[in-house]
């Protein structure tokens, strides 16, 4: 005889679809907390406008110095994410449960993942996409100053991109804002639409965040060739940048994100003890590499 589906049994069931998609989370490493913020977001949109003022310190001389927020007007927009799957009631009657098991795994597994995919899709979107200054996020002519004075934050070319990042501080280069979680939903009910309909239940999993820049002084974006050269270029157009009064920023280039084409030549300048030609290799140690197979 087929089980009878009451909603004793089908809570039962979801407490073991949730173990299974908490389950999927055991695999999964994230890396986007290593190159970005989380930001609990209260709203459906965050603005960001004290991104056009770096945080400084200087003598008390006379009244305080009041500056105005940069009117940027920058701002992430939650967005909202789901996937979903079916089960059918006649595979509930029939105890056909276990079928269902890695679906239930691999849910967890992409929701635990999904941050990476929004955080590193944004950093390779550098290029075309503008942060607070109105700028690309990578660009040549970030505005500094109030003389017309540019600064550059990105190296041209033509092959694979490869990232510099300053990771140190507070806010990273990248933002995660997050306004609601993913997590696992039922749609089943007995009485529900779905199961009258077509004697299915649905699960899915939905949420509510996104991603966005920070400051663009905290990262180097090149397409040019990964080579020892060029590293000591980011880093040099890094720890030169100024605020707009002149003063240094004192950004401390740390971590190396490259897609795995380009793991071996990270490592010979992040790791090696010497260099191809047999020297010493001053760079490494300078920085710690970090490879991002969503950068492919």
């Amino acid at each position: 005889m087929p089980r009878i589906v009451t909603p004793a049994l089908l809570s039962d069931l979801f407490t073991a679809h949730k173990a299974n998609f908490k389950g999927g989370f055991a695999g999964v490493a994230p890396l986007w907390a290593q190159i970005a913020t989380l930001v609990r977001s209260t709203t459906g949109t965050e603005k960001y406008e004290w991104l056009g003022e770096w945080p400084a310190i200087r003598k008390w001389i006379g009244d305080r110095v009041l500056k105005e927020l940069m009117a940027s007007n920058y701002s992430v927009e939650n967005e909202d994410y789901e996937s979903s799957i079916r089960v059918k009631k006649k595979h509930i009657e029939d105890d056909q449960l276990g079928i269902y098991a890695p679906m239930f795994q691999e849910m967890g597994r992409t929701t635990a993942a999904f941050p990476d995919e929004l955080v590193f899709a944004l950093l390779a979107a550098g290029f075309s996409k503008k942060c607070f200054d109105g700028q690309l996020f990578f660009d040549t002519a970030h505005p500094i100053g109030v003389d017309g004075a540019v600064a550059s934050n990105v190296q041209a070319g033509a092959g694979a991109a490869w990232y510099l990042l300053d990771t140190t501080r507070a806010l990273k280069p990248l933002i995660y804002q997050e306004r609601r979680a993913l997590d696992l939903v039922a749609l089943d009910n007995p009485s529900d639409v779905n199961v009258f309909m077509k004697n299915e239940f649905i699960y899915g999993v939905d949420g509510r965040m996104a991603a966005g820049y920070g400051f663009w002084q905290m990262a180097y974006a090149s397409k040019a060739d990964l080579t020892p050269a060029n590293f000591a270029a980011a880093r040099a157009a890094m720890g030169g940048l100024k605020s707009d009064e002149g003063k240094a920023l004192g950004i401390r280039p740390n971590l190396l994100v490259v897609p795995p084409s380009l793991e071996g030549a990270a490592l010979a300048i992040t790791n090696a003890d010497t260099v191809a030609t047999g020297g010493t290799n001053i760079w490494k140690g300078t920085a710690t590499t970090l490879v991002a197979p969503l950068l492919s």
